[in-house]
């Protein structure tokens, strides 16, 4: 047995300053899993059929600016210190969230959106950027990585729970309140913990910095498989962030608060797996179990499309809950690694610029689908909406499984700076 394993999780929890962090995610994870249920709602109550159309105009925005600002952030990373970064976020998203119970216009929501989803640009890269900074014991960043995952994965699943008991007694608008307070709490979390500085880049020209995550990526077959997988997740993904309301709502005929149990079923499958891969991923290499989790990704969004064409019959529910639980599944196989993946692929100076570009190329994909899903099925129904997302994440797990060597290669950064060893 390796040092690495007497490591026990009491010693990863041990770590104050791990704890506040991990406590201000945890937090921060539960207002915005309200928040998602809450805007839901909202765009229903502004547009009524029309809400997944707004919903995924919104998340549209929310993509683009990931997409855009992430590596901007990557790039100074740096330069500001990474505690200024979090916890001006958490105050900026504190605001926006407590504005959005007073929305009365669609467009309305479009802004707020873009101002709360740039916060989160800049907050979320930068968190993935100290984990391996702060524990660099690879054991410990994998468990810490795994609770990540499970914080998520408890959130999707509990928030709904959450919500669905609020809204029994409460307007929706309530979650938002509920939101903004979370998101004080972690900013008051991160303010208490000590927070390793970013070291130096060595690459000087703007340019050059906001490029470097891209470029690594791109010259990695490792990575270039990661960003395959990234497009699974989305395909599968959109169909329960945008279409769960108004399949529950519209198509089945159920309630609000069963819009929030369906969203709990997809936390269930993604809870399952993060409580049990820390223990595989000591035995099966990162590529095996992230294409075990794409193709359960395909089996739950085939399944969505099959459900899709019927009509009638109670059984839709229990089938949906399950498909949305296998999803669920292969989200967690897929995302739960990519740190450990991203880890290896890079040294410590290029780490900021590389998490960066995983949250921007994956929220890319994610441009991609949350039109496809709030466009396309408003225009032409589910099954053809669902269809399209399916052949987008069958085309992303291909694509995985051909661009991710099987063994081991050797691949330079083209910044010539340092070699990559590759591979399982």
């Amino acid at each position: 047995m390796s040092p690495s394993h007497g490591l026990s999780r009491h010693t990863l929890f041990g770590d104050r300053n791990y704890r506040h962090l991990f406590g201000a995610q945890v937090i921060a994870l539960f207002g915005t899993g309200l928040t998602t249920v809450a805007l839901a709602l909202l765009a229903y109550d502004l547009a009524g059929a029309g809400a997944g159309a707004v919903l995924g105009t919104a998340l549209a925005i929310k993509m683009v600016a990931y997409v855009v600002l992430a590596p901007v952030v990557g790039a100074v990373a740096d330069r500001i210190p990474r505690r200024a970064w979090l916890v001006g976020s958490d105050a900026v998203r504190a605001s926006v969230v407590l504005a959005l119970p007073f929305v009365t216009e669609i467009w309305q929501v479009y802004v707020l959106i873009a101002v709360l989803q740039s916060a989160s640009a800049a907050f979320t890269p930068t968190f993935q950027a100290v984990l391996p900074d702060l524990l660099p014991d690879e054991s410990r960043y994998t468990r810490a990585l795994s609770a990540s995952q499970l914080a998520s994965s408890m959130e999707t699943l509990l928030s709904p729970v959450l919500a669905a008991v609020a809204l029994s007694v409460l307007s929706f608008h309530w979650l938002f309140v509920g939101t903004s307070a979370g998101f004080v709490v972690s900013a008051v979390l991160v303010l208490t913990a000590r927070l390793p500085r970013a070291r130096p880049s060595t690459r000087t020209g703007l340019r050059e910095r906001l490029a470097a995550g891209t470029r690594i990526f791109l010259a990695t077959p490792r990575l270039r498989g990661v960003l395959a997988l990234n497009l699974a997740v989305a395909g599968a993904g959109a169909v329960v962030v945008v279409n769960t309301v108004n399949y529950v709502r519209d198509a089945l005929g159920r309630s609000e608060a069963d819009v929030a149990w369906l969203l709990g079923a997809h936390g269930v499958g993604t809870m399952l797996v993060a409580l049990t891969l820390p223990r595989v991923l000591d035995r099966v290499p990162e590529r095996q179990v992230m294409l075990t989790g794409a193709a359960a990704l395909c089996a739950g969004v085939c399944s969505a499309v099959a459900l899709s064409t019927a009509q009638t019959g109670e059984w839709r529910w229990p089938v949906a809950v399950v498909a949305w639980m296998v999803s669920g599944s292969g989200a967690g196989l897929v995302l739960t690694p990519i740190g450990r993946v991203l880890r290896r692929c890079a040294d410590e100076a290029d780490r900021p610029a590389l998490f960066a570009a995983q949250f921007s190329l994956s929220h890319a994909c994610w441009l991609v689908s949350y039109p496809v899903a709030g466009w396309l099925v408003t225009a032409a129904g589910f099954t053809t909406g669902w269809l399209v997302l399916a052949l987008l994440t069958l085309a992303g797990a291909v694509a995985a499984t051909r661009l991710w060597p099987r063994h081991g290669l050797i691949a330079h950064d083209p910044g010539g700076e340092k070699s990559v060893a590759l591979g399982s």
